[in-house]
C-alpha cells in the first residue's frame, strides 16, 4: 500500500471573495499535492472555509443576509476558484457542516477531560478584523487600515476594541516550554523567519492563557455543557484539518492520514498554528503535524492589497484573462516561496511569453511537427537517461555526438534530481528553473543538429534526435 501523505491549506474566512492571495495558497498546495501522487504517495489535500465568529455575522448583518445563507454564497465563491483553477482537493469542509460541529465538541471535551479549560472573564484587546486577542504591549495608537488617528490598533494595522465578558479559559501557559522546545525542532515550522518570530514571542514573552469562547454573539459552535458560550472561532477553524480526514471517528482515513504531513498557511496566521494548534492537539492527546509553512504575501506592484487601496484583484479574472496554467505557472516560477512576491498583468505577460510561448511552445512545435510529418509518429523506444543514438547504432559513449551526451549525462540527470528535490524542499521557483534550463538545452540541441537536414542526409540519426527530444 502507499505511503500517505497529507496536506492542507488554511482554512479562507469568506466573509468577501477570494483573492489573489487565496489562489496562490491553493495552487502551491495543489503543486505540492500533485508531485506527491506522481512520487507514488496516497494524497489527501483538505482545503474549506471557516464561517463562524464576530466578524461573519457582523458582515451579513451589515448586507441584511441571513449569516448561514451569506456564509453559503460566499462559500461557494471559493469552492468555484478551486475547481476554476483545478486544484485537485480530496474535500472542502465548511466549519457550518454537522460533521464539523461533532468534531470541535470532541477536541474540546478531551481538552475539557485534561483539566486545560476553566471558566473566568476576559478583559482585554480584541480584533474583530483578525478575530484575534492581543496583549496590551502589542498593540500601539496611530492611524491604521480601517481606523482613524487615536485609534488603537493590533500588529497587523487593524483596529482593537476593549472587551470584557465571561470566557472559558484554555490554560495554554501550561505548554510553554513544550512549544518552545516543539518549535526548535529542525523541520517543524518552516521557513527559519517564521520560526525565529515564534520563538521570539514565545521566550520574549510571559505566556497567558488564551480565552476560547465568547458570549457576546452565538454565531459559532455552541460549548458544550455552557449555555450562551460559543467556541473562540479559531479552536473551531483549526479542528478542520481532523474533520477533513473523518475525525470525530478515530478509524479509517483519520487514523491513516493523521498527523498532517504538510499545514501550508500565509505567514500572518503562524502564531495560531504554530502555538495555539499544538497546545490544543496536545492537551486532547492527538498526534501533532508534521510540518508547518508560512508562505508570505503576494503583492501587487509591491503593495499589500486591501480594500480600501483599490488593488484587490479577482483570480478568476486573471485566469480567464491569461489562462489558467499560464496564472499557476507563473506564481509558481515567479515567487521564490516563503518570502513576500509581487505580480502585476505586465509581469505575467512578460514571464509567460519569454518561457512558456517563445522557449516551451517553439521547442515543443518543433518536436511535434518533425516527427508528424517525417516519422509517422513513430519513434525509437528509448527511457530517461539514455540517448536513442546509442540504441539505433549500438555507440559507445565515446563515439556518441556531444551534443546527445550533454543531454545523457548533464540536462537529463540534473532535471531527473533537481526538480525533486527542489518540490520536496516546497522550492517551486528552483524547479521550474532548472526545468527551464532543460527546456533551454534541448532548444539549442535542435538548433545544432538541424534535423529537418538530417532527414535527407541521415534518416536515421534525425529519428535518433527526435527521439532524444521528445523523451
Amino acid at each position: 500500500m502507499a505511503d500517505p501523505f497529507y496536506i492542507t491549506t488554511a482554512i479562507a474566512y469568506p466573509n468577501g471573495k477570494p483573492h489573489i492571495g487565496h489562489a496562490y495558497e491553493a495552487i502551491a498546495a495543489d503543486a505540492i499535492a500533485r508531485f506527491q501522487r506522481l512520487s507514488g504517495k496516497d494524497v489527501r489535500l483538505v482545503t474549506g472555509t471557516d464561517e463562524h465568529g464576530l466578524k461573519m455575522a457582523q458582515t451579513a448583518r451589515g448586507a441584511g443576509r441571513d449569516t448561514l445563507e451569506f456564509a453559503t454564497e460566499m462559500s461557494n465563491h471559493f469552492r468555484s476558484m478551486c475547481d476554476t483553477l483545478n486544484i485537485s482537493y480530496d474535500a472542502f469542509r465548511r466549519t457550518t457542516e454537522d460533521q464539523h460541529k461533532a468534531a470541535s465538541v470532541a477536541l474540546w471535551k478531551a481538552m475539557r477531560d485534561a483539566d486545560d479549560l476553566y471558566l473566568d472573564r476576559y478583559e482585554g484587546w480584541y480584533s474583530v478584523r483578525d478575530e484575534a486577542f492581543y496583549d496590551e504591549g502589542e498593540t500601539t495608537v496611530g492611524a491604521g487600515e480601517g481606523g482613524g488617528e487615536g485609534q488603537r490598533l493590533s500588529p497587523q494595522g487593524t483596529p482593537v476594541e476593549w472587551t470584557v465578558e465571561e470566557s472559558w479559559f484554555f490554560r495554554l501557559s501550561k505548554y510553554r516550554d513544550f512549544l518552545i522546545e516543539l518549535n526548535e525542532t529542525p523541520g517543524f515550522l518552516e521557513p527559519e523567519s517564521r520560526r525565529n518570530e515564534v520563538l521570539g514571542f514565545l521566550k520574549g514573552n510571559e505566556l497567558r492563557d488564551l480565552s476560547v469562547s465568547r458570549t457576546s454573539f452565538d454565531w459559532g459552535v455552541p460549548v458544550p455543557d455552557s449555555p450562551g458560550h460559543v467556541m473562540y472561532v479559531w479552536v473551531d477553524a483549526l479542528c478542520t484539518y481532523l474533520t477533513g480526514i473523518g475525525f470525530p471517528e478515530r478509524e479509517g482515513e483519520f487514523d491513516r492520514f493523521w498527523p498532517a504531513d504538510l499545514h501550508l498557511i500565509g505567514k500572518d496566521i503562524v502564531r495560531f498554528h504554530a502555538v495555539y494548534w499544538p497546545a490544543f492537539l496536545k492537551s486532547a492527546n492527538l498526534p501533532l503535524p508534521k510540518k508547518i509553512f508560512g508562505h508570505g504575501f503576494l503583492l501587487h506592484r509591491g503593495e499589500k492589497m486591501s480594500k480600501s487601496l483599490g488593488n484587490v484583484v479577482d483570480p478568476l479574472e486573471l485566469a480567464e484573462r491569461f489562462g489558467v496554467d499560464a496564472l499557476r505557472y507563473f506564481l509558481l516560477r515567479e515567487v521564490s516561496f516563503g518570502q513576500d512576491g509581487s505580480y502585476s498583468a505586465e509581469a505575467i505577460v512578460t514571464r509567460c511569453n519569454a518561457e512558456l510561448a517563445n522557449s516551451f511552445g517553439n521547442l515543443a512545435q518543433r518536436t511535434l511537427s518533425l516527427i508528424f510529418k517525417n516519422l509517422d509518429g513513430e519513434l525509437p523506444e528509448i527511457t530517461p537517461g539514455t540517448v536513442a543514438g546509442s540504441q539505433i547504432q549500438g555507440q559507445a559513449d565515446a563515439t556518441l555526438p556531444i551534443d546527445d551526451l550533454r543531454l545523457r549525462n548533464t540536462v537529463w540527470p540534473n532535471a531527473a534530481t533537481q526538480m525533486p528535490y527542489h518540490f520536496e524542499s516546497l522550492n517551486f521557483s528552483g524547479a521550474l528553473d532548472d526545468w527551464m534550463l532543460a527546456v533551454f538545452a534541448c532548444n539549442q540541441y535542435v538548433d545544432a543538429q538541424a534535423p529537418w537536414a538530417l532527414k535527407k542526409t541521415d534518416p536515421e540519426r534525425m529519428k535518433a534526435v527526435l527521439a532524444n527530444l521528445f523523451i
